[in-house]
């Protein structure tokens, strides 16, 4: 069983080294699409892989704290940084060149984990199997989880891949929502204890 949810966002970059020109030396800017589909081997007590009211809190706040920025990667020359950085209130500064091929991976990557941080309330058992990024409506690029354990494909994307601005931070409805997922997953990692997960789904209303 599979569900899908979609979020949209608009953001600026540059593609380095490709072969498009525009792309690779020019400012420009995308209607992005992001597609998260969900497996579950079993439904939840309402009958559901999962509740899309779900996606409302963290997911989609880390999703929609890409919107209306510039986005770049950290190996950019000092004095562009700088420029993007003093000039812009909302950026995004990223460990990967930021294609869509890499954001389908970023996203499946931290999605999946805010998943995992998530205590759920209602039996489920669901996690991330693929996620599009769309840059067009002509084209997209698609993630699947065993790419997550492919070097040669995750590169330089990690839970530390992604620094939002002071001002995307303060628009947050929680700006440490970085900070906390990436210190539950070090604990996960290195304590035999099971830690807390900083985040919860909402309990049913109704229970019959």
């Amino acid at each position: 069983m599979q569900i899908r949810r979609s979020f949209h966002f608009c953001a600026s970059h540059i593609v380095r080294n490709c072969t498009s020109r525009r792309c690779a030396t020019s400012i420009h800017g995308h209607n992005y699409q992001v597609e998260i589909f969900l497996q579950a081997h079993k439904l939840d007590k309402a009958g559901m892989a999962l509740d899309f009211g779900i996606f409302k809190n963290e997911i989609a706040s880390f999703i929609d704290a890409f919107d209306h920025a510039h986005h770049f990667w950290d190996k950019e020359a000092e004095g562009f940084k700088n420029f993007i950085t003093s000039t812009s209130a909302r950026y995004v500064k990223l460990s990967f060149n930021p294609s869509a091929e890499h954001y389908a991976l970023m996203f499946h990557l931290f999605i999946s984990a805010i998943l995992e941080a998530t205590e759920l309330h209602n039996n489920e058992a669901v996690g991330v199997c693929s996620v599009r990024v769309h840059e067009t409506s002509y084209g997209y690029a698609q993630s699947e989880t065993e790419d997550l354990s492919n070097p040669a494909l995750m590169g330089a994307i990690s839970l530390e891949s992604v620094v939002f601005s002071p001002a995307i931070l303060k628009d947050m409805p929680n700006p440490k929502l970085l900070e906390q997922l990436l210190n539950y997953h070090k604990a996960k990692k290195n304590s035999p204890c099971a830690p807390k997960k900083p985040f919860a789904s909402p309990k049913p209303l109704v229970q019959i």
